[in-house]
């Protein structure tokens, strides 16, 4: 996102830590339902196709850009591995995850 645009969207929200376990380990936050009308509308002009969304997220004093998964009928926000050690993020944790959504080519 360019500095000074406007996003379509800038939220607060908490959640616990998820994780996957398919051929390797994975990590998410789920988008909290209360949130889900909005992200959705964000992400008529934001996705790049098959509903991914990107977004740039900020949980303490990690920042980090990625794109949301929809899955059933939600959105789940990756977790990379650097994000979660500098965050000192485990499993199961409940974190505080600040999201921006930003039109495509903002």
């Amino acid at each position: 996102m360019h500095a000074g645009a406007a996003p379509l969207l800038d939220i607060v929200f908490e959640a616990a830590v998820i994780e996957w376990r398919g051929p390797a380990p994975f990590y998410f936050v789920a988008i909290p339902s209360e949130h889900l009308g909005e992200v959705s509308y964000a992400a008529r002009e934001a996705s790049y196709g098959w509903g991914c969304v990107p977004v740039t997220a900020s949980i303490a004093s990690a920042s980090f850009e990625t794109s949301l998964f929809p899955k059933d009928g939600g959105y789940l926000l990756p977790l990379r591995a650097a994000v979660r050690v500098q965050a000192g993020i485990a499993p199961g944790d409940n974190v505080c995850v600040r999201m921006r959504i930003a039109r495509v080519g903002a």
